[in-house]
């Protein structure tokens, strides 16, 4: 952080203005990434968890999008450690999660999640499932194509999942639609070789991320609001690309705002990057710009020690420009929150010498 220094405050209270939306308003503009911990029981979050996400919605974030949770399908997980968001015992201990952020001025989402063909062989007794059967990490085809009638059973899990969102008090849910989670490896046209409606360009790529929309919008009515995270680059891929112009983002835009987006979540690696040659926007910049919809952008935004194939060094001062000239609207904030509660507050109060730094240590425990 030590550049963050410099920043004035002017350029640091950007993040700490109120946001208002159509659906959703928050307090600052600071947003919990999804940071996955995968430190459940059988499935259940640790009763440690409401005071892990509480100690950060007390410091100045406006959002919180809680680590990935699955869906209630047979193949929606790929580690124990994964919560699910299914189950009366689940689903209490969410509840709990739920109050203890909302007894601060921070809202919560739920992001709801499907494995797909990231699942390890061998978890449960169900086989992965995935749209053609091709494991997004080594990118052989290890299953059978994914029928229709399969594919209904995830979207009608998904809409089950936000239904239970809204009745335990959440205010919104985020769908993983990116990193190589199953909606993306429809997405993704190296893990989508289909000759049917749902393969093909990425228009046809996206009916399947339209159909789970449409079911989560059915279930949870039209005033509930929908993130979608998406990702150009996939774990073990970090130069994938889902759009590889802003005419094909576009169409792809369309189709998601259409079945019920309201906010996209742009996970990127760098988060000033540009998206695409000969321009200097970012992803999020881009789907700002073409979609007008809200965007959360994130991706090494506190500037922390780079992860080999995840993340490089990055600084604030991009970022907080993009904010104020409206080119996004939220940041997303993931590692540096999950080293020290006090990220955002520390960065207000021009404390960055005190930020404890982020380490592998941090992803052990929850504090």
């Amino acid at each position: 952080m030590s550049k963050t220094t410099a920043l004035s405050v002017r350029e640091v209270e950007a993040l700490f203005q109120p946001f208002f939306g159509r659906k959703l308003a928050l307090a600052t503009r600071v947003v919990m990434a999804p940071m996955n911990r995968n430190l459940a029981l059988e499935g259940v979050p640790v009763p440690e968890m409401a005071a892990y996400y509480r100690r950060r919605a007390e410091r100045q974030v406006g959002l919180i999008i809680s680590e990935a949770a699955t869906i209630d399908d047979e193949a929606a997980a790929d580690d124990s450690g994964m919560p699910h968001f299914y189950g009366g015992a689940a689903l209490r201990e969410w509840k709990r999660i739920c109050r203890a952020v909302h007894s601060t001025d921070c809202k919560i989402v739920p992001q709801l999640c499907h494995v797909g063909m990231l699942r390890v062989p061998g978890v449960g007794i169900a086989p992965p499932v995935g749209p053609s059967g091709i494991n997004p990490l080594t990118l052989e085809k290890c299953a059978e194509e994914m029928s229709q009638a399969r594919m209904a059973e995830v979207c009608a899990s998904f809409g089950r999942a936000a239904a239970l969102a809204r009745q335990l008090g959440f205010d919104g849910v985020e769908l993983q639609g990116g990193h190589g989670y199953l909606i993306d490896q429809f997405l993704w046209k190296e893990t989508n070789r289909r000759k049917d409606i749902y393969g093909g360009d990425l228009v046809g790529r996206t009916r399947f991320a339209c159909d789970v929309l449409h079911a989560v919008r059915k279930a949870v009515g039209r005033d509930f609001p929908i993130i979608f995270r998406f990702s150009q680059w996939k774990v073990g891929h970090p130069e994938a690309r889902l759009a590889e112009s802003p005419h094909e983002l576009k169409e792809m835009l369309e189709c998601l705002c259409a079945a019920g987006v309201d906010v996209f979540d742009c996970s990127e690696r760098r988060h000033a990057a540009p998206a695409f040659p000969g321009s200097a926007l970012s992803l999020a910049s881009w789907v700002r710009l073409l979609s007008g919809c809200p965007v959360i952008s994130g991706g090494a935004v506190g500037g922390e020690p780079s992860m080999p194939g995840l993340h490089e060094p990055g600084t604030l001062r991009r970022l907080l420009q993009m904010l104020q000239g409206g080119e996004v609207d939220l940041v997303a904030v993931g590692r540096s929150l999950l080293a020290d509660a006090e990220w955002a507050e520390k960065v207000r109060l021009a404390r960055e010498a005190e930020i404890i730094p982020f380490s592998l240590h941090s992803l052990s425990r929850l504090f």
